[in-house]
């Protein structure tokens, strides 16, 4: 039987309402064109984050040589990682007393004048590494550095401004890439250019360089710093808007003020869980990175014998090249697309699963090893496992770093909750060294659960990581407007 015209056009506002009850209350927001990228801001911005690993990595090769040479262990190696560990740790001590007044004043003075306080404290403070003798010397060097170096969240906050929420995945895609070329030739340079005397005898034969074997590395890291430095003054604009525009003078002029224009954000108004959840995640991913990365040139300097695989500053260096260099390669074509597919939170609980195989790597090259008593093509094979780990890991920084910066009320509180996140940050990063080579020294030396118990409790806190500390972020990540 079939439907006059009148009962198709009577059931035609049924049917329409039908369809209005399954359409969405809301219609799709058409997508935004994506704003195009401040090329040269972010070029010195990648400079900047090129300048400092290239600094703080450079020592990682040659650290446990030069804490062994200055005999403070007594000739006893297995003593060497608390000594590294607690230099590797000192520079995150002290920046993580001052990380926050430093971005706080960021969001008073401006960010440029914090950035070029931190970069000439870096090159002073690694000069004065490389002249170092004596254990003390090396321990003030490491505190100077830390003590100026407001750059982390100064600079992280400088992106926030100079990007939108249509560009700001690309922009913290290629944030990592400085930093991860920095720690390719850091290490690399640092293994290279010490003690150049042995290497290059006919070139550094003189006094200075028998007397100061580390220097070379030293020095020309703080010339590349001092020369972004130039660089900077010169070429890069202020982003704080208070400052380009002017500051409001009077109490009065801040009362008329709206509230999102406000110089400073109340810190009771950023204790919530939207932002604290940010910041945790970034403070205990922070902790196990550098945990991670302080024993890895350890254990590749371990004698065999002490379960570890012997190796040299120079190939210690290459190796830890490597990650660097795969780091930058993969996170500049595939982050920005990984983040398009997966969204930042199910792309961040992917990266930090990688922690746990990380550390099963250790143990099962040390009974490679210490099984067919030489460092062959199977203990190679693990160690380009653990690199193409450590690389996808690291996709983590820049999934939280989004997060931190969306967690912001106003472009206006950047500098202080990327100073909050880099303090929790630094505070991991310094308990994480000294922790992390301790407790490998001291199972080294009593043998417990095979000299592999430092691997083992990092096991268990990279489970904890991946299943509890992620269920507070958001599922989907917004970038608040002005």
């Amino acid at each position: 039987m079939t439907l006059s015209a009148k009962d198709r056009i009577n059931d035609q506002p049924e049917a329409s309402a039908a369809q209005d009850e399954r359409a969405p209350l809301l219609p799709p927001a058409s997508k935004k064109p994506r704003t195009p990228l401040p090329k040269i801001q972010l070029a010195i911005i990648l400079l900047v984050q090129f300048a400092e690993p290239i600094s703080s990595m450079s020592i990682y090769p040659y650290i446990n040589q030069l804490v062994a040479e200055l005999d403070i262990t007594r000739g006893d190696r297995r003593k060497v990682g608390y000594y590294a560990g607690l230099i590797e740790s000192l520079f995150f001590v002290t920046q993580s007393m001052s990380v926050m007044h430093w971005s706080r004043l960021s969001d008073r003075i401006g960010r440029k004048p914090v950035v070029l306080i931190g970069l000439a404290g870096l090159s002073v403070s690694m000069t004065l590494f490389g002249l170092s003798r004596t254990f003390l010397q090396l321990v003030v060097s490491r505190c100077i550095c830390g003590l100026l170096n407001g750059n982390v969240g100064a600079v992280k906050s400088m992106i926030g401004e100079l990007t939108d929420s249509t560009n700001i995945a690309q922009a913290f895609a290629l944030m990592p890439i400085g930093w991860l070329v920095g720690s390719t030739l850091g290490p690399f340079m640092g293994g290279t250019l010490a003690r150049p005397a042995d290497r290059w005898p006919e070139l550094f034969s003189g006094y200075f360089w028998q007397e100061f074997p580390y220097f070379l590395p030293c020095g020309v890291a703080s010339s590349i710093v001092a020369v972004t430095t130039v660089i900077l003054f010169f070429f890069m604009e202020e982003t704080l808007a208070s400052r380009k525009k002017g500051f409001c003078r009077s109490n009065d002029d801040l009362e008329r003020s709206p509230p999102g224009s406000r110089l400073l954000v109340p810190f009771r108004d950023l204790f919530v869980p939207s932002v604290i959840y940010p910041l945790a995640c970034y403070g205990i991913l922070g902790y196990l990175d550098i945990s991670a990365k302080s024993l890895l040139p350890l254990y590749l300097s371990t004698p065999i014998e002490f379960g570890g695989l012997n190796m040299d500053p120079p190939t210690i260096g290459a190796v830890l090249g490597v990650i660097g260099f795969s780091d930058g390669i993969f996170q500049l074509l595939f982050l920005s697309r990984l983040i398009d597919w997966m969204g930042p939170k199910r792309l961040f609980c992917r990266a930090i699963m990688c922690f746990i195989p990380i550390m099963l790597l250790f143990p099962l090259m040390s009974w490679i090893v210490q099984t067919r008593g030489v460092v062959d093509g199977w203990i190679y094979t693990c160690l380009a496992l653990q690199v193409a780990l450590i690389v996808f890991w690291d996709l983590a920084f820049a999934c939280v770093y989004m997060f931190i910066t969306a967690c912001a009320p106003s472009k206006n509180a950047l500098g202080t909750i990327n100073g909050m996140g880099q303090t929790a940050a630094s505070i991991a990063r310094a308990i994480g060294p000294a922790m992390a080579t301790s407790m490998y020294a001291f199972s080294k030396e009593r043998h417990i659960l095979g000299g592999h118990a430092a691997f083992c409790w990092f096991i268990v806190l990279g489970i904890a990581f991946r299943w509890f500390i992620p269920l507070g972020l958001p599922d989907e990540f917004r970038v608040r407007e002005e």
